[in-house]
């Protein structure tokens, strides 16, 4: 305990109230040996940046909770790698600098319940580069986290049913094979994404038409 207290840069009494707080897991103990390993120290170096962030060490408790019990990134990735987007590993102190105090268990419960991270040890995995930068940047935009989440669950729906559709155009022509809808996907994205600027232009004039309206 001692040794550890001193790699972490704490006392050792602060090291017992962590232990009792169950912010760091149990040791490993052989008959009244308690040993501690590298996963305790990262936590307690996890904990110390976060309280230098400005959270709590009850908000850290309840983070450290959904960490542990979160899915683990052998689970996620036995849900189907991702073939085009690009993995990114984060730790605690990385999540936290990219969304602030709006890295709750909470939000972090439901980014996990999306497939949106996993944990690997003392690391957190992001499924998707492109979806970490965009919650991101909404995030700077004053868009709570929390609405992001919820709205990406409304997303998965709609992409999960335009999915189903341009599967079942590809395959439903006889000799099409799941070697085709891959070849094909680039298609099936631009429709998506052509459809979709023009569903936001529409969006635009309608907004606009109302503004004059009510001038």
């Amino acid at each position: 305990m001692e040794e550890l207290a001193e790699k972490a840069g704490i006392t050792v009494r602060t090291l017992r109230f962590y232990r009792e707080r169950k912010l760091i897991p149990p040791p490993r103990r052989e008959g009244r040996i308690a040993w501690y390993d590298d996963t305790h120290l990262s936590r307690l170096r996890t904990i110390s940046a976060l309280l230098e962030r400005g959270h709590t060490l009850n908000g850290i408790a309840e983070l450290a909770e959904a960490f542990d019990h979160g899915r683990d990134v052998g689970e996620l990735l036995g849900l189907g790698a991702p073939t085009e987007e690009t993995p990114v590993r984060l730790s605690p102190e990385d999540l936290a600098d990219v969304f602030g105090g709006q890295a709750t268990p909470e939000n972090l419960s439901s980014a996990m319940d999306l497939g949106y991270l996993a944990t690997d040890g003392t690391e957190i995995v992001h499924i998707s580069r492109r979806l970490l930068d965009t919650s991101a940047a909404l995030v700077r935009e004053g868009i709570p986290l929390a609405d992001i989440l919820a709205t990406g669950h409304r997303v998965r729906v709609h992409a999960e049913a335009l999915a189903g559709l341009f599967t079942d155009l590809v395959l439903a022509q006889g000799d099409r094979t799941p070697e085709d809808l891959e070849r094909l996907r680039p298609l099936a994205k631009s429709v998506v994404e052509a459809e979709l600027s023009m569903a936001l232009d529409r969006r635009l004039r309608a907004l606009e038409d109302e503004e004059s309206r009510g001038e």
